[in-house]
Formats: structure tokens, C-alpha cells, sequence
């Protein structure tokens, strides 16, 4: 395996555990407030008629996330548990986002 290989295969393993771990925290939700549906390495959260996808991008090794006419580009940290843009972190920003479409408090117990 080739350095760029071994490289593409750790960033898909921390972007593949993160990915995962939201679909777990979501798919606790009530059924009647979000439907969770992983394909592939994309991650859709519809709730009512609005959509947060969440996806990995290889090539930018970033996790994108795009919701309320709005779009995040999350960098992860070395350990790859803390995924960062700018001042925005992902798990915080998607809370936010949760919160805003469903009018409650959200916090997905993500580490």
C-alpha cells in the first residue's frame, strides 16, 4: 500500500466512525422527527420536508455537511474526533441545526 493509499484509508476510517455515530444519535430520535438513511458515504437526515446531508470527501479529507441553505466543510482533529471549521465544530453545529428545525433543545451525546 502506497502512503497516499494508507492515508485515504485512515481518513475513511475516522470519517466512516464519525459518520456512523451521528446515524446512531439520530436514529434514536422519534421516527415522526427525523428519518435516518445512510448510502454509501452519505449520510441524510430528513426531517419533515427539510434535509441535512453529511457526507466524507476523500479528496478535501473533510466530512461536508449542508443544511438550511447553508454548507461546513468539518476538518478533523489528529485523533479525528473533533471535527473543526473555522470556530464551528460539527456535532456542535449540527445540534444547532437539529434544534432549529425541530423547536427543542438537541444534544446528541457525541464524543
Amino acid at each position: 500500500m502506497n502512503p497516499r493509499e494508507k492515508q485515504d484509508a485512515e481518513f475513511d476510517k475516522l470519517a466512516d466512525a464519525m459518520l456512523r455515530r451521528i446515524e446512531r444519535a439520530v436514529s434514536a430520535f422519534d421516527p415522526d422527527e427525523a428519518d435516518v438513511e445512510m448510502s454509501g458515504d452519505v449520510l441524510n437526515l430528513t426531517l419533515g420536508s427539510q434535509k441535512i446531508v453529511i457526507n466524507r470527501h476523500r479528496a478535501a479529507r473533510q466530512i461536508w455537511m449542508a443544511a438550511q441553505r447553508k454548507a461546513w466543510h468539518f476538518d478533523p482533529d489528529a485523533a479525528g474526533k473533533v471535527w473543526k471549521t473555522g470556530d464551528a465544530e460539527l456535532v456542535a453545529t449540527l445540534e444547532a441545526v437539529l434544534a432549529s428545525l425541530l423547536g427543542r433543545s438537541v444534544r446528541l451525546g457525541i464524543s
